[in-house]
């Protein structure tokens, strides 16, 4: 198999696997935890609670004006999303890594912007955090993309790096 081919069915099965992932627990959420009291376990580290955002990260941007709403929570993300996705598929600079954290990101967010789009917000149910030191509430997709981002930053540091080509002294007769 061409080894572009590969890569780009690797990177749609990754992408894949994570928007099914991401709305069938939203799925879930919706109907075991809407309109529910909060479930703690592990000594209330970690939370499940429905709640609906019509914003970014931690509801940044809900209290926007809807033409801005619009820019930047719509049409910025799906143009970004686009554009990381050609780079994925295409970029000869990414290690087999960058390619797989990049999928998971694009998993991610591509699920989040599909509500956004079809519902003008993102369901949101699960929360961390120790005593008062707690996480927002969150959902799969976000996981994906920071696993993602976690996964990016860890190549980096100790991934197999592509070393530049250095130039071949030349020899004198």
């Amino acid at each position: 198999m061409n080894t572009m081919i590969k890569r780009i069915a690797i990177v749609i099965i990754i992408v894949v696997a994570n928007i099914g992932l991401d709305q069938i627990t939203k799925s879930m959420a919706i109907e075991q935890l809407q309109d529910k009291a909060a479930t703690y376990y592990m000594n209330d580290m970690f939370v499940l609670t429905f709640a609906k955002n019509d914003g970014a990260f931690l509801s940044l941007g809900s209290d926007f004006n809807p033409t801005l709403q619009f820019i930047l929570l719509k049409a910025l993300p799906v143009v970004m999303l686009l554009l990381l996705t050609f780079y994925t598929f295409f970029s000869k600079e990414l290690n087999k890594y960058q390619i797989f954290a990049l999928s998971f990101i694009l998993g991610g967010g591509i699920s989040n912007i599909y509500d956004r789009l079809l519902y003008g917000e993102v369901v949101d149910f699960m929360n961390m955090g120790i005593g008062e030191l707690r996480t927002g509430i969150f959902n799969f997709a976000d996981v994906s993309i920071m696993v993602g981002i976690g996964i990016f930053i860890a190549s980096n540091f100790f991934g197999n790096k592509k070393k530049p080509v250095e130039e071949i002294p030349a020899t004198e007769s």
